[in-house]
């Protein structure tokens, strides 16, 4: 009978193993589903609030260019002869520039200078004459009187003193347009020195020495002078955004030369039409509607460095709307909106969240004022799209 008993309690061992794992396993279960139940959760990413500037900003892109910038050409003609100038040398007014071959110039003063002392010999000349017919009046008129005379020779004399004295007028007008001629000679003379008109930098070399310049219609150019110590920015500004643009807004640029350096400036003149509309319709063609429409502003900046060039490409960042110290709130924290600027977020109480309701301002795309439902230092939930922790 006990061998019997030993060997059922001997069969039954494998199943009891087997009621034993079951258990595990459904204990097991049983936790997790609790764990589950209690709402345990991954930590929230959350982030405290706090004081800070917001700006509002318009997006433009700009060229610069040189505050002022005269062609310098030649107003006779001739060979250039000399020039005295690099590009890229600072010059002061009246500073020489270049020179012409002066030959044909001179020429035509010795030329003038000759005219007019002919015309002011011409007209001592006449007044002699004149003198002399004065006197022979004077003794036909005596003689008249005498008795002794004719009337034909009175009349003859009287005529001849008339006739000398327009001669004489004739003889002054040709000395004025002697000395006018003389004038326009030292004149051009004087231009075939070609002399800085202002302080500036010389920005290119256009004719080189040697070349003959014909000054027959316009002023050909020989050389480009420019005031770089103040730069103008010249902005194309969206149609979408030039009415939030005003003059006297301030704003920030960068040259794409050089990202990392912020320049500070004001807007400036706006103008009222864009380029196209105020081209005639000849210029335009036949009338077509744009894919954009832009309108250009300027502004000054100062370059005393002379690190802005010109022609550099900048990109502008115009301030249309500012408030400092202001409590802000990060854009992604906001929930549904609740009507006009007012938002639902999350705010972390402890151990848990609540709603609240807030009233917001103005935002940067970034942060967002908050006027009213929250306080300096209280946490807010940010969605965690990324996985991150708490912030």
């Amino acid at each position: 009978m006990k061998t019997i008993l030993v060997r059922i309690a001997r069969q039954r061992k494998p199943f009891y193993a087997l009621v034993a794992l079951v258990l595990i396993l459904l204990a097991g279960g049983a936790w997790g589903l609790r764990s589950m139940m209690s709402g345990t959760t991954a930590p929230l990413l959350s982030q405290a609030i706090d004081r800070g500037d917001i700006e509002k900003v318009v997006l433009a892109t700009g060229i610069l260019k040189p505050s002022v910038q005269v062609n310098v050409g030649a107003q006779v003609n001739g060979q250039l002869k000399k020039l005295y100038v690099q590009a890229g040398d600072r010059v002061t007014k009246g500073q020489l520039l270049a020179e012409i071959d002066p030959t044909l110039q001179q020429s035509e003063l010795r030329k003038s200078e000759a005219e007019l002392d002919s015309a002011l010999a011409q007209k001592q000349g006449a007044l002699f004459t004149l003198t002399e017919y004065q006197l022979e009046l004077k003794r036909q008129r005596q003689m008249d009187r005498d008795g002794s005379g004719t009337k034909s020779n009175l009349e003859q004399a009287q005529a001849r003193v008339n006739t000398q004295r327009a001669q004489i007028k004739v003889n002054e007008a040709q000395i004025v347009q002697a000395q006018m001629a003389l004038e326009t000679a030292k004149a051009n003379l004087g231009y075939t020195r070609i002399l800085a008109p202002m302080d500036g930098q010389v920005l290119g070399i256009v004719t080189k020495e040697g070349q003959t310049v014909v000054s027959s219609q316009t002023a050909p150019t020989i050389l480009v002078l420019a005031n770089v110590d103040t730069m103008t920015v010249q902005t194309r500004i969206s149609e979408t955004d030039i009415l939030k643009v005003h003059p006297g807004q301030p704003l920030t640029f960068y040259v794409v030369a050089d990202p990392g350096h912020r320049y500070q400036g004001v807007m400036g003149a706006l103008q009222d039409a864009p380029n196209e509309a105020l081209q005639d319709d000849d210029m335009r063609g036949q009338p077509q509607q744009s894919s954009a429409v832009y309108y250009n502003g300027v502004f000054s900046v100062p370059n005393p460095g002379h690190l802005l060039r010109t022609s550099m490409t900048a990109q502008v960042f115009i301030v249309t709307e500012r408030v400092k110290n202001v409590l802000r709130l990060p854009v992604m924290a906001l929930g549904q909106s609740q009507g006009d600027d007012d938002y639902a977020v999350q705010v972390v109480k402890g151990g848990t969240t609540e709603q609240r309701l807030v009233h917001v301002g103005i935002n940067d795309r970034q942060f967002v004022e908050v006027k009213a439902g929250l306080h300096d230092g209280e946490r807010v939930v940010i969605p965690n799209t990324t996985g991150g922790k708490n912030g």
